[in-house]
């Protein structure tokens, strides 16, 4: 019940409520008999994943749970199937998508004005278009040692040989 956040308290607030529970379970592990090892298994489970337990209470729209979560990249990978046409994600998705998928969850909470987009930081839109072409070269380069890989050890050999001539 603290998790499901019925009474609606912020990130802190539910932090707090499972602390107690937690320690309350601390405190009296000793008398719960067969449950011992469960709590403790809880206990330990729980510390692992603490830091990033409640956020989603603080950011309004963050889902919940892994399956909430899954939902919205499923929504988002039913859609790309649909635009294209084809029966699995684009592989540009692995480039792009990650841009996409933010963008494609910001535009359901709320819609965006041309004032909004322009109000965007110049260096971080360069910077951002900067690792995305990083990330799709990394790609071509992988497409091309696939396709051939001695043709593209071939070239790197020549261009190590190159450097080493120079200097």
């Amino acid at each position: 019940m603290i998790l499901k956040n019925e009474v609606q308290l912020d990130g802190q607030g539910v932090q707090e409520r499972l602390r107690n529970l937690l320690g309350a379970m601390v405190r009296w592990q000793t008398y719960s008999g067969e449950l011992a090892v469960g709590i403790a298994h809880l206990l330990k489970v729980t510390r692992s994943y603490w830091s990033g337990l409640f956020h989603c209470y603080d950011v309004e729209g963050l889902p919940r749970t892994n399956n909430d979560l899954e939902h919205v990249f499923g929504k988002w990978r039913h859609h790309q199937r649909r635009c294209t046409g084809r029966k699995v994600i684009p592989a540009l998705a692995v480039i792009r998508g990650s841009v996409q998928l933010v963008a494609a969850i910001a535009t359901q909470l709320q819609a965006y004005s041309a004032s909004d987009l322009a109000s965007v930081s110049h260096s971080a839109w360069r910077l951002l278009r900067v690792q995305l072409q990083q990330h799709q070269h990394k790609r071509v380069q992988q497409r091309h040692f696939r396709c051939s890989p001695s043709k593209y050890l071939a070239s790197l050999e020549q261009k190590l040989l190159q450097l080493t001539l120079l200097s």
